[in-house]
């Protein structure tokens, strides 16, 4: 059966503008912050929770669960049923960037993305900064266009910058260097930033589902080419393999359009 695509789009921007208010209603409070394990009972750090990134996925899950009770779920902080192949899945990061988001720093997002069978078919992410200058929400749904809040985007090249920009995990000079490296924080805000014009190529390590289907539906809307690595090296990414999403995650690749070749070479 095909989805909704009108009914979807709306209810995933309408998810994101609640996501990126509650974000920006506690931003002048203390948040309650604890840490993720990495083994039985040791803590790592550098991932932490907010007590927001619960309230926010609490609140998308009630909000999908109503409008789409026949609609999977797969979000990142709470446990999550097996999808099937076929399956129309709501693939949500209530707070993508929280590092970033429990310091103040104004690189976070909410992202909302929907997949059917494999293949990224809205994308819907509440970013603190944009190409606006201001917090909005970038959004799509599969053949349509990239807008920002309802307003068309336009990813524009200024033939003068010699050296564009590209995301990726390590910032420094073992970065390829055809582009300038930025590590921002945020899968998502990175997603986004390809989409509109703002980075050329990102680069991610090993992320899940989660963390880029609404991203990776942005960048499709405006022409952009994602790649992941197999065992036998980078492949085009045109949809999620599996017969579960839940245990979906590779290395992974987003690009302005024609640039993606270039980076899967650079990256060996």
């Amino acid at each position: 059966m095909t989805p909704d695509l009108d009914a979807i789009g709306a209810l995933a921007l309408r998810l994101a503008r609640l996501a990126g208010q509650q974000m920006a209603d506690s931003l002048g409070r203390p948040l309650e912050v604890s840490y993720k394990p990495t083994g039985e009972r040791e803590h790592s750090l550098k991932d932490p929770v907010s007590e927001v990134d619960r309230a926010v996925e609490a609140a998308l899950r009630q909000e999908i669960g109503r409008q789409f009770p026949d609609h999977h779920i797969l979000g990142e902080e709470f446990p999550n049923p097996p999808t099937r192949p076929g399956d129309v899945v709501w693939a949500i990061d209530p707070v993508d960037g929280t590092a970033n988001f429990i310091n103040g720093f104004p690189l976070f997002a909410g992202s909302i993305g929907v997949v059917h069978d494999g293949k990224p078919v809205a994308g819907a992410l509440w970013c603190a900064s944009s190409h606006a200058l201001r917090a909005g929400v970038y959004h799509c749904v599969a053949g349509g266009p990239l807008l920002f809040d309802g307003e068309p985007v336009l990813p524009r090249r200024n033939p003068e910058v010699r050296r564009r920009l590209g995301g990726f995990r390590d910032a420094s000079h073992r970065s390829p260097q055809q582009w300038e490296p930025r590590r921002t924080g945020s899968a998502a805000i990175e997603c986004a930033f390809v989409a509109a014009g703002l980075m050329e190529v990102a680069v991610f390590e090993n992320p899940y589902v989660w963390d880029i289907a609404g991203g990776l539906a942005l960048v499709q809307a405006t022409g952009g080419e994602a790649f992941v690595r197999n065992a036998g090296g980078w492949q085009r990414l045109e949809r999620f393999e599996g017969e579960d999403l839940r245990a979906w995650q590779k290395p992974m690749i987003v690009a302005a359009p024609g640039a993606g070749d270039a980076l899967c070479q650079a990256m060996g």
